[in-house]
């Protein structure tokens, strides 16, 4: 079994700064992409960031050149370091992987999600 665990989220005063991270673990192959998204209440979730592991990265509109997605191989653990903060950017925050979880078998992972409040 994976399992996605976030960590980072909290409050915030606009203008700041948060750093959340996301470590896989379990039995698995290895792990194609991993990104994060954000759902806001009353909205659908939406794409942050994205990041594949030949280092292609996207990003939203939004949150370009404010938010920067990495990750550690080694430790399969993915990091969205956000500043600038908005008070827009209050959502729950999700992270996804994409999982071989055999040699021939692939499947989507999601975290359980970490709050994100950003006040005025």
């Amino acid at each position: 079994q994976v399992q996605l665990v976030e960590s980072g989220g909290g409050l915030v005063q606009a203008g700041g700064s948060l750093r959340l991270s996301c470590a896989a673990s379990g039995r698995f192959f290895g792990i194609n992409d991993m990104g994060w998204y954000r759902q806001a209440p009353g909205e659908q979730r939406e794409l942050v960031a994205r990041l594949t592991t030949s280092g292609f990265t996207n990003y939203a509109e939004s949150v370009k050149g404010r938010f920067t997605i990495s990750r550690d191989n080694a430790k399969n653990t993915v990091y969205l370091q956000m500043n600038s903060l908005k008070p827009e950017d209050t959502a729950v925050y999700y992270c996804a992987a994409e999982v071989w979880t055999t040699a021939w078998a692939r499947n989507d992972y999601w975290g359980q999600g970490t709050q994100v409040t950003v006040s005025s």
